[in-house]
């Protein structure tokens, strides 16, 4: 008996050898009819033949699928048999429906290696080999169905080798949209002096590599600055030339080896070999690595090569290579070739190019071990555009974020479309990259300009002015967001809320920042905070932060010499807080980890964000606290953890002749019992059973462990977030699950 069925599929579908997947599956079982890409809407199958060869094909399509697919639902229709005579892979459509999913840029497959290195294969050396299971994505793709000339791989049409690959069902290749090869694909360049140099582009940057040089690399989604990472001297050559003297720097090294510089766990390696191949924050061997890659960190930020270009390179070089990207403080990454030799040919020596167009930016993730789970520091290359699911109702949505680590948020039929890092909106660039990026994630994903959008409460944001100039926008304060988001991210109905960060505008008009918040049905209450201390010149406090130091020993009655200020500042602190000027009050937890960086020297001047408390967290590692009992106690109306009391404290212990390290140590594990006992008892007050960490402090892995241990040994639910960033780069995700 015959059998024809209608299959619709949504999901990670296209771009990713589905449709040859079908192809194989259905012609292996001598069915017929048709699968098409449908844009946004999926794929379409139709199958007919003997029904227990039907019923074989649906049990295959739902359990064996390509690498990078994921099938996110599945309509089967019945239809009447039609008696057609073959199974073809026919054009792609577009309906407009919704469903599709387009896989983000992923590392190259081993077979795809081994066609690089084999001296038989056409695309032996060749830096741009791909297919369906690897390679760009996201950042080539203009707009659906995700074929050949919706992307920047339309100006370079395919050889006859390439074509024949191309259009074969039965090749790895088949309709993989970035084929090329050595004879018909993009070219690489390498440019000196403001002229082409002649020869081996890969070989010229070597050399120049070798020789101590910086080299800007054009990659897949941007482009990085490269030098030799065993060499201190080059590092801080790199670093003086960029303005960057302290944010720590990413390399790039193959995973033989490895080892010999730093010390990945098994989630930390799973991580590293992954093919979405993000940096991974892991810790370094004493005396391996030059000091100037991590500046008075214990970690280092580690990447696997992810592209043929990086393969290459490494080979050549033998040596791990810093891999920073490739733009000025706050700015976002040159991508066009005018733009690099305009913007990096006085920091480089030599600009490795290449001549296929960037579509969409997109700089690479940064995640790192916190509480025993995977986080995100940073979710872009390799996750974007990949949806995150949620129910917030039939209203597209758009949420913008804060003003620093931007990342945008999108809503769109039971899917979040978190953008990739967008960055600092305080820059005008940032802020024309945020509005291009937003058009070029509607095109791909077929959602309208939605009527209300989210922004942070601060009125000043650049993003809070752009939500007024788009549509209806819906202010949202910071740490109901963070709270809002991982409510959603575990799809729990009620949580109390920890989100300790450095800064967010409070409804009060503070600087808030260490908050126990009550998330209940989509209202909330601040339960409890850490205690307020004035911030003695405002925003100058974060990037001084011995004046937070001097503010809390002043509250203390403490001698605030050893704030580390000058008499001058100390004098100018002490006047901004006795006639309150420019002297907000602030419950920061990110300020207070400030306070005790410059309090024991560790860093007295920041020069990125998070500097002092992550230069904290490093002394800290190598210390072991002193079990202190949290102060609470009540104010304001709320639960509060006083932390004047807490650096009196700790002043006490150091008075006592405790070690730098362990003060470190205590400091972080007695803010971070403190404020999980907030939160514990409201959660027992109010009967909640779960309590979750976010905002920026949540990535400070001692931090995590401590809440994590509290929580759990008191018998409730502990939250972590695994889909976004803790920190700002989810805010927006957060924005959408509030604002709603």
């Amino acid at each position: 008996m015959k059998k024809r069925l209608h299959i619709s599929v949504s999901g990670t579908v296209q771009g990713v050898g589905f449709r040859p997947f079908v192809y194989r599956v259905a012609v292996g079982r001598g069915l017929v009819g048709h699968v098409r890409n449908l844009g946004d809407a999926g794929v379409e199958i139709e199958v007919e033949g003997p029904a227990d060869a039907v019923d074989s094909f649906v049990d295959v399509l739902c359990q064996e699928t390509p690498p990078l697919a994921e099938i996110e639902s599945l309509d089967v229709q019945h239809l009447a048999p039609t008696g057609e005579g073959e199974f073809r892979i026919v054009p792609s459509g577009g309906t407009g429906g919704g469903g599709g999913t387009l896989p983000p840029d992923v590392a190259t497959c081993g077979l795809c290696l081994q066609d690089i290195d084999s001296p038989d294969s056409r695309y032996r050396r060749y830096w741009g080999t791909s297919c369906t299971d690897c390679g760009p994505r996201f950042t080539v793709i203009e707009g659906l169905p995700y074929d050949r000339p919706s992307t920047s791989m339309r100006d370079f049409p395919m050889c006859p080798d390439c074509e024949r690959e191309y259009t074969d069902p039965l090749d790895r290749r088949y309709h993989a949209q970035t084929i090329a090869c050595p004879r018909c694909g993009p070219r690489l360049k390498y440019v000196e002096g403001g002229t082409w140099g002649e020869g081996d582009p890969v070989g010229r940057a070597l050399r120049a590599l070798r020789a101590g040089g910086v080299v800007a690399v054009k990659g897949i989604g941007g482009t990085h600055l490269a030098c030799d990472a065993t060499r201190g001297g080059v590092v801080a050559e790199l670093r003086r030339r960029l303005g960057r003297p302290g944010q720590p720097m990413a390399i790039m090294a193959p995973a033989e080896g490895l080892e010999s510089f730093c010390s990945p766990t098994d989630e930390e390696w799973a991580l590293l070999r992954s093919a979405r191949r993000p940096i991974v924050a892991v810790r370094r061997r004493p005396g391996a690595l030059p000091d100037e890659l991590a500046p008075g960190l214990h970690t280092v930020g580690v990447m696997l090569p992810y592209s043929g270009l990086h393969h290459l390179l490494l080979r050549g070089f033998r040596r791990p290579l810093v891999m920073t990207s490739g733009n000025y403080p706050g700015r976002p990454m040159a991508i066009a070739d005018e733009e690099i030799v305009g913007q990096l040919s006085g920091v480089a020596e030599g600009l490795l190019l290449h001549n296929r167009r960037i579509v969409a930016r997109c700089d690479d993730s940064v995640m790192r071990m916190a509480g025993g789970t995977p986080v995100f520091l940073r979710r872009s290359r390799g996750w974007v555009p990949e949806p995150i699911p949620a129910d917030l109702g039939e209203e597209p949505l758009l949420a913008l974020g804060g003003e620093l680590n931007v990342a945008f948020a999108l809503y769109h039929r039971g899917k979040v479309y978190l953008s990739q890092h967008i960055g600092d909106t305080e820059h005008v660039e940032t802020q024309d990259y945020l509005q291009e990026d937003l058009d070029h994630l509607r095109r791909i994903t077929g959602a309208p300009l939605p009527r209300r959008v989210m922004c942070d409460l601060h009125p000043g944001f650049a993003t809070s002015r752009l939500a007024r100039e788009l549509g209806e926008a819906v202010p949202v304060q910071h740490h109901v967001a963070h709270v809002a988001g991982l409510a959603v991210e575990w799809s729990v109905g009620e949580v109390v809320g920890i989100a300790a960060d450095g800064y967010g505008y409070g409804e009060d008009g503070a600087a808030w920042g260490g908050e126990v918040l009550l998330w209940r049905g989509g209202t909330w209450e601040r339960a409890g905070s850490l205690s307020e201390v004035p911030l003695p010149g405002g925003d100058a406090a974060a990037l001084r932060p011995g004046r937070v130091a001097a503010a809390y020993l002043l509250a203390g009655g403490l001698d605030p010499q050893r704030a580390g200020l000058s008499d001058e500042e100390l004098e100018a602190v002490r006047f901004q807080i006795s006639e309150g000027m420019n002297c907000p009050p602030t419950t920061s937890a990110g300020r207070f980890l400030d306070a005790v960086s410059a309090w024991l020297g560790v860093c007295c001047e920041r020069t990125y964000e998070g500097e002092p408390a992550m230069r904290l967290e490093a002394a800290a590692a190598e210390g072991r606290p002193q079990k202190l009992e949290p102060p609470l106690a009540l104010g304001a109306g709320r639960k509060v953890l006083d932390t004047v009391e807490l650096f009196c404290r700790l002043a006490g212990l150091a008075g006592n002749g405790m070690a730098t390290a362990d003060l470190a140590a205590t400091a972080q594990e007695t803010l971070a019992r403190g404020l999980a006992r907030l939160a514990l008892e409201v959660a027992r007050g109010e009967g909640v059973g779960a309590i979750g960490l976010t905002g920026g402090v949540a990535v400070n892995d001692a931090i995590a462990w401590t809440v994590r241990r509290e929580v759990e040994r008191a018998g409730l639910q502990f939250l972590s977030h695994r889909k976004v960033p803790p920190g700002d780069g989810g805010l927006a995700f957060g924005q959408l699950a509030a604002g709603r």
